[in-house]
């Protein structure tokens, strides 16, 4: 596939995923099969159906789409309201999205994605929340926040206003991720929100600017909440709450799966339950969520030169242990070493030692020697 390094690259891609019908799955298998949008779009009916997924009408609705679809419009609409249209083969598009089955062709993006929100939750629920569930949302997202991680939600009504509040009353980065184009905001009620939300994150969409909130286009969208995080919490969920598709994606695309409890008698708590009782981990703090979470795929490098991090839980680590993590690497290093390289006292850098080696971060080899995990 040829990757759209240039404007005309992206305008014909951007025609390409305004099709209806294309979606992520088959706009890739076209892209495979001619090796770029502009040689789609130039392709006959016959040509195109050659490719899985393409039927007849879907073809002809492809070979017309220079004719029914403008992108130029689309672009100067990205334009004027300072949204960046960035497709999966652009190095700012999130790489945990590109990991999943069936990532969006294109990303709008209002605001700014940064290497750190590779570090990040998504906590959802419902609409109709209740002042329990309000509260919670608000307060886990304020702490996931405190510690480094990016809070992922949906910008709706209920628990997913409360968790983007709360990440950014902590002064914390947030992702709010639409269902609609990003012309228009919806619920329109949350539109002051949506611009804090870029100022502080991004505000998200894989649809053409312009389209309106189809109730199908929902669920689709839930699986990108998932697809840019580490795990899923749900916080309050009825037992058909959209919430459980989030939820459903995120064990699908194997991320980690959490539920906030409730009062047994809550209809909004019951879908929690049910997850706890599938096995999901229950969270009553933002130490369930570190505790759970595995070593990285990959270590994050913050943005300000800080130690590469390998595990959440590095990153509720104070300063001195963080310190004395970055000293350590993939090599055993003598204890004498981290001492000089310190210049701290024996017994604290033991001491401190001793804490990272409990939390699993680093451990002993022979000779009092010491290897980050």
């Amino acid at each position: 596939m040829t990757e759209p390094t240039t404007d005309a690259d992206l305008r014909d891609l951007i025609g390409l995923a305004m099709v209806p019908g294309v979606g992520p799955l088959t706009c890739q298998a076209l892209l495979e099969h001619f090796g770029s949008a502009g040689k789609v779009l130039r392709a006959k009916t016959a040509e195109l159906r050659e490719v899985d997924g393409v039927g007849p009408k879907l073809a002809s609705k492809i070979a017309s789409a220079r004719d029914e679809f403008d992108p130029e419009v689309e672009l100067a609409e990205c334009r004027q309201r300072g949204v960046r249209p960035i497709p999966r083969s652009d190095p700012d598009y999130p790489e945990a999205l590109r990991e999943i089955p069936d990532p969006p062709s294109i990303l709008y993006v209002k605001g700014t994605l940064k290497p750190e929100d590779h570090l990040a939750i998504a906590l959802v629920g419902s609409r109709k929340s209740t002042p329990y569930g309000i509260r919670i949302a608000e307060r886990l997202a304020a702490s996931l926040a405190r510690v480094g991680l990016t809070v992922v939600s949906g910008l709706a009504r209920g628990i997913d206003a409360a968790a983007h509040r709360g990440a950014l009353k902590a002064g914390g980065r947030t992702i709010a991720v639409m269902a609609n184009g990003l012309s228009e905001i919806y619920p329109p009620e949350h539109e002051a929100l949506a611009e804090e939300i870029a100022g502080a994150g991004a505000v998200v969409s894989e649809m053409p600017m312009r389209q309106g909130p189809l109730s199908e286009l929902f669920p689709r969208r839930n699986r990108i909440i998932s697809g840019l995080s580490l795990g899923v919490v749900i916080v309050e969920a009825a037992p058909k709450s959209g919430s459980l598709v989030t939820a459903h994606h995120a064990m699908e695309q194997n991320r980690e799966v959490f539920a906030v409890p409730g009062p047994v008698d809550s209809l909004s708590s019951r879908g929690c339950h049910r997850l706890i009782r599938d096995g999901a981990r229950l969270v009553e703090t933002v130490e369930d969520i570190l505790e759970e979470l595995g070593p990285l795929v990959r270590e994050i490098k913050p943005t300000d030169g800080a130690t590469p991090v390998r595990h959440p839980a590095e990153l509720r680590l104070n300063d001195l242990e963080r310190s004395l993590l970055g000293c350590l690497d993939d090599l055993p290093k003598p204890v004498d070493e981290v001492i000089a390289l310190t210049g701290l006292g024996a017994s604290q850098v033991m001491a401190t030692l001793s804490v990272l080696e409990m939390r699993k971060l680093i451990k002993r080899a022979p000779g009092n020697q010491f290897v980050r995990l």
